[in-house]
């Protein structure tokens, strides 16, 4: 068995100080995507660097955004991946938005969608990237690669998917451009495993700061684990840990038969 998880950790040092080594320690994932980590290499800690698990210690990768203290993602593996590599276009890159471990038959991408911000100011950003991350997905495909397509996508793509529907239609992320492209991702062959797996309502990864919003539960599922029609199969588990606390994201968590 193989588990990947998945988290915005909106600040990796942020995190590290609420616990998130030892929450690293406890969970033991063979494959960690983070997002949002907001730093460089340089800036962490030589236990957020080389953090260990029970059998050894994890090879870490990073991507950065140019910015100081913005975007970035990550990467934490038990086994070294054949390839380490980002969408190599540099709007994208620049920002830190995606990074890639090739493995034999699976590529897992981390990967934090932009968000469209107020009044849409950044959709057409977003949109590109999105257009960009299905065509990214599509060639890994015809490389002969299952694709594992992990993180935030800043989308809750149906109603059942956030608290207040009706009442955030013209809010970034539930935009109807936003899940326009998530209806076209999911009817190219890719899978939301959640949904696969569980079609519960009040289910959620991101909750606001404000309003006690985490505690009264009123939240959005915008955090993803999609995959490959063809990859279904492996699948055992697709599950949200919305106990785990360090981020107002929680993390998501993803196992599958080798």
């Amino acid at each position: 068995m193989t588990s990947i998880i998945s988290w915005n950790v909106n600040g990796i040092r942020a995190a590290e100080k609420k616990g998130f080594l030892e929450w690293l320690a406890r969970e033991s994932p063979d494959v960690l995507c983070l997002q949002e980590t907001k730093a460089r290499k340089e800036q962490l800690t030589a236990q957020l660097v080389f953090p260990a698990w029970s059998g050894g210690t994890y090879k870490t990768y990073w991507q950065s955004a140019k910015k100081p203290g913005y975007s970035g993602t990550a990467l934490f593996c038990k086994k070294e991946p054949l390839n380490v590599r980002t969408m190599n276009i540099p709007e994208f890159d620049d920002e830190g938005r995606v990074l890639v471990a090739d493995f034999e038959q699976v590529s897992i991408i981390s990967a934090y969608f932009p968000n469209s911000q107020d009044h849409g100011a950044r959709l057409d950003y977003k949109l590109a990237f999105c257009a960009a991350m299905l065509d990214f997905c599509n060639a890994l495909q015809k490389e002969g690669q299952h694709i594992v397509l992990c993180g935030d996508y800043n989308i809750a793509h149906k109603p059942i998917d956030l608290a207040n529907p009706k009442a955030n239609e013209q809010n970034p992320g539930y935009l109807p451009e936003e899940r326009a492209w998530m209806d076209t991702f999911t009817q190219a062959g890719y899978v939301d495993t959640f949904r696969h797996f569980c079609a519960e309502p009040n289910q959620y990864t991101w909750w606001s700061y404000r309003f006690h919003a985490r505690e009264k539960n009123i939240g959005w599922r915008i955090d993803y684990q999609c995959v490959d029609a063809a990859f279904l199969p492996y699948l055992v588990e697709s599950s949200i840990k919305a106990d785990v606390i360090g981020s107002d994201h929680c993390p998501i968590k993803l196992v599958y038969k080798d």
